[in-house]
């Protein structure tokens, strides 16, 4: 983990706080948040998995005009930068 990492899970976490329960079921927010706690402490494949659960449920949310694709782009954005380079090559 370095700082940019820890910033970037920063800016989901206040995402989250800000627009989660407003944008998203309970469910929703805790895959969201699952998923970042596994992208900045991850080193391996279980990264690249709760990414990949993070794209699928963001591709639903946009799909179902609940999520702006450009929000979405920006959660995913700040999401890969929390996790390990790894995750996102």
């Amino acid at each position: 983990m370095n700082s940019e990492r820890s910033q970037a899970y920063g800016k989901v976490m206040k995402w989250l706080a800000d627009l989660g329960p407003a944008k998203l079921h309970q469910s929703e927010q805790d895959v969201i948040r699952d998923a970042a706690d596994t992208l900045l402490f991850a080193e391996d494949e279980s990264a690249e998995t709760a990414l990949a659960q993070v794209e699928e449920l963001a591709m639903t949310l946009v799909e179902s005009d609940r999520l702006l694709e450009e929000t979405a782009q920006q959660l995913l954005r700040d999401l890969e930068d929390a996790g390990p380079a790894t995750a996102v090559a």
